[in-house]
């Protein structure tokens, strides 16, 4: 991990927000109007996809892929302006959010300011011309980060965005850009103002072996966490798509959200999600409406950052495009946003920040059990807060003896999440339908 991440952001919420398809209007006004409503939410940081002008060359959609950057300096004028910028950011600021912008410095649009006024700083094809290296991404042309004039300006850009109130940075594929680059970043900005969030795009597994395998440099978790403080959970979500389809077994998906700890540095943050503007809504992929309870919640409470993508909270399975204008279904269903605010909460509890976190190996496949452990030396402040997900339909009595303490093995505690009893007989209890979340030290 950086040395200075702060790990309090292991009980920050994180809301993901398209401006273009948040509101009818696609506006930072519209959206500011939101605010408050997303704040109540539990939300700590908010996450804008990018603010800037579009490329017109090579556009995908009608409206452009906002990955596709023209100017990484302005505002895109659909948006708004950039008074209208600040204003949605001191208005996030009044209610105790925190913003970040994205920022693509992989590659630009191919008619981008950038690449008129400095040509000599892209990639060049073998066969000669800009391009690219993922030949897919045909509306974009690569940089090229040998030049230290290039890695000069766009850090140069990243401190005129925090003069203007920005307090983090998601950054697209960043392990595709040196690591050395992302370390003067950080200190740099680090410099500028002290506490700056920095989240990585890290990629799928699969990615990171074909550009590999191409020749190109790809960043592992390991090394982006050099100079990242949260990193994208893609190496767990690959197989959990795998097993949704039915191509991975239940145990291969959660192994490998057990062997997250024991990998990766004892500090490490994941960004936690079922869904993000990339990836198919989690309601799509899970359309039982209990079963899509506990998968948020199950994700919800494992150690790292939460990330909500606007129109989650009314688990809206549409998916909205990217490439033109597509707004969210608010009326979807409105109250699993009640849903979403109880899990905020909870995450909340210091326990999520400094406790031992462990997904435990039981009988019954298909069921989540995890537990935080915070034990002290005066035993009369450990703690212990027990998670009970059922992420497949199973029916029956789950045995927790090897789970718990030979003196928590009879008793009843209280759901978290509804105020439900739970109630253990002899560490034996009846498989939930619902997501459990006890207190139990």
């Amino acid at each position: 991990m950086a040395l200075n991440t702060d790990l309090s952001l292991r009980n920050s919420t994180i809301y993901s927000l398209y401006l273009r398809n948040h509101s009818p209007e696609g506006t930072l006004r519209a959206a500011q109007g939101d605010l408050a409503r997303i704040r109540n939410l539990g939300t700590d940081i908010l996450w804008l996809l990018p603010i800037h002008p579009i490329g017109e060359k090579n556009r995908k959609g009608s409206a452009g892929s906002p990955y596709a950057i023209r100017d990484y300096r302005g505002i895109n004028p659909e948006y708004g302006t950039l008074e209208d910028f600040t204003g949605f950011v001191e208005e996030a600021h009044r209610l105790g959010m925190k913003v970040m912008i994205d920022v693509v410095y992989n590659h630009t649009s191919p008619d981008s300011l950038l690449f008129e006024q400095h040509p000599e700083w892209f990639y060049q094809k073998p066969g000669g011309g800009p391009g690219n290296r993922v030949g897919e991404w045909y509306d974009i042309i690569d940089l090229d980060f040998s030049n230290q004039d290039l890695q000069d300006y766009l850090i140069d850009t990243l401190e005129y965005w925090l003069s203007l109130g920005v307090d983090g940075f998601r950054c697209d594929v960043a392990p595709l850009l040196p690591l050395e680059f992302w370390m003067l970043a950080r200190e740099r900005c680090e410099a500028r103002k002290p506490g700056v969030i920095w989240l990585s795009e890290s990629v799928e597994p699969r990615f990171l072996l074909e550009m590999r395998n191409r020749g190109y440099g790809c960043l592992s978790d390991g090394e982006i966490y050099r100079a990242f403080d949260v990193a994208y959970d893609y190496d767990s979500f690959d197989v959990f798509k795998l097993y949704l389809e039915g191509r991975a077994d239940f145990e291969d998906f959660i192994d490998v959200k057990r062997r997250q700890q024991y990998i990766l540095p004892g500090n490490y943050l994941k960004l936690r999600f079922t869904e993000n503007h990339d990836q198919e809504r989690s309601r799509h992929w899970i359309p039982d409406p209990r079963a899509h309870r506990n998968w948020t919640a199950f994700t919800a409470f494992e150690q790292g950052t939460f990330l909500v993508y606007g129109g989650q909270e009314v688990a809206d399975p549409h998916r909205p495009d990217l490439f033109d204008k597509d707004p969210v279904r608010w009326e979807t269903e409105p109250g699993f946003a009640g849903f979403i605010q109880k899990l905020t909460k909870v995450r909340r509890d210091p326990i999520h920040c400094q406790g031992f976190y462990q997904i435990h190996r039981t009988s019954t496949r298909g069921v989540v059990v995890a537990t935080y452990r915070n034990t002290a030396e005066d035993l009369s402040v450990s703690r212990l807060r027990l998670g009970i997900f059922t992420l497949e339909d199973k029916r029956g009595t789950l045995d927790l003896t090897e789970v718990l303490p030979q003196g928590l093995l009879n008793l009843e505690a209280k759901n978290l999440l509804d105020g439900e009893p739970v109630r253990l007989t002899q560490g034996k209890t009846s498989i939930p339908r619902e997501p459990v979340i006890l207190d139990l030290l």
